[in-house]
């Protein structure tokens, strides 16, 4: 028996060859398959109507390619576990940076000092979680105010504009559109990858308030608005995933 998200939407799970299956039952009229970072677990939308049996020889038909998704995501490099210790390495913009860890009293802050050292100023005795949180909290700064910037150049652009554009932490994207809402969120990850790929996420997200499906339409739509996305796309896939477990 399927949970029931909302309304329209229902999921479950099917067995297949080993793996689970994540089945999503919506309105759409065709099937969807996605292998997920970081370890290569598989999901499908599917319209209501589908039996399981269907599903489950659709998915038999894709196993080599979900195979090599998998194979893929397991040689994907990782950010190692952040110790938050003098010499770490830290990015921002797709720049590597190492941290150097200043305790003193005061207001914690962080600095970037030239073009490779990030300065992390915090009061005597911080622990690790804490100067982490200062960290995050500033990248949620610098995101914050690129995206501005993205919504700004974009939304003429494309002609739609989102009501909000949030950021988070996401596990499984880059980023989400709810159409309804008009409201788009961001992977606070891609503060730390290229500009090029944060712009290409976010017109990928604003699109939809165009098409809503990964159609010919949405493709046409991305060619015109931006004709490199798909270099973009290849970039952000191949870059390091954050130690914390979070392709598009």
């Amino acid at each position: 028996m399927g949970k029931t998200i909302d309304a329209s939407v229902t999921e479950g799970f099917l067995a297949v060859s080993g793996m689970e299956i994540q089945v999503i039952r919506k309105n759409i009229k065709n099937f969807h398959l996605a292998v997920l970072p970081p370890e290569g677990k598989v999901r499908v939308a599917v319209p209501h109507h589908v039996s399981d049996e269907r599903v489950r020889l659709a998915i038999i038909s894709k196993l080599a390619w979900i195979r090599r998704q998998q194979a893929d995501f397991k040689q994907q490099p990782r950010q190692s576990e952040r110790e938050m210790i003098n010499g770490e390495s830290h990015y921002l913009w797709g720049r590597q940076y190492r941290l150097e860890v200043i305790e003193q009293a005061g207001k914690h802050r962080i600095e970037t000092k030239g073009k490779s050292k990030l300065c992390l100023y915090v009061q005597p005795g911080t622990s690790v979680d804490n100067r982490l949180l200062v960290l995050n909290n500033w990248y949620r700064e610098q995101l914050k105010i690129k995206v501005d910037e993205l919504v700004e150049h974009w939304s003429p652009l494309i002609k739609r504009k989102p009501k909000t554009c949030s950021i988070r932490k996401m596990k499984t994207k880059w980023g989400s559109c709810n159409i309804e809402a008009k409201r788009v969120w961001l992977n606070l990850e891609l503060v730390k990858k290229p500009p090029e790929c944060l712009e290409y996420i976010l017109v990928h997200e604003v699109v939809h308030l165009l098409e809503r499906h990964h159609n010919e339409r949405f493709r046409k739509y991305m060619d015109k608005f931006l004709p490199k996305w798909r270099e973009h796309r290849n970039l952000l896939n191949k870059l390091p995933l954050a130690y914390e477990d979070w392709q598009y």
